[in-house]
């Protein structure tokens, strides 16, 4: 498939793919947040092993994240890559766009 989103590699956030998004936006070279339920450790473990994203790798501090916190942080994002079976980035990616920001996989 030549276009689209690729749903078995948005869901696994795998370096690779999120490599493939970000570098073309010279993304690689700034922090990259990462806003997680917990539900796959492996996710926030792969990036972090990664030399290109490991060193960029952030995550918002447990005591200072909170829901509407994290939805306003990822709306007013340079970039937001989401997980399209997730609820919360279609309406992160939603919202981006009624913002007028293009930049949303």
């Amino acid at each position: 498939k030549l276009y689209g989103c690729d749903p078995y590699a948005a869901l696994h956030m795998k370096p690779d793919y999120v490599k493939s998004i970000l570098a073309p936006w010279g993304m690689l070279d700034h922090p990259i947040y990462l806003i997680t339920d917990g539900q796959d450790p492996e996710v926030f473990e792969r990036l972090q092993q990664d030399p290109d994203i490991g060193p960029q790798l952030r995550l918002v501090p447990p005591e200072s994240s909170w829901l509407g916190g994290d939805v306003t942080f990822a709306i007013m994002s340079n970039a937001f890559v989401g997980n399209p079976a997730s609820s919360l980035s279609s309406f992160i990616a939603h919202s981006r766009l009624a913002f007028g920001f293009n930049n949303t996989s």
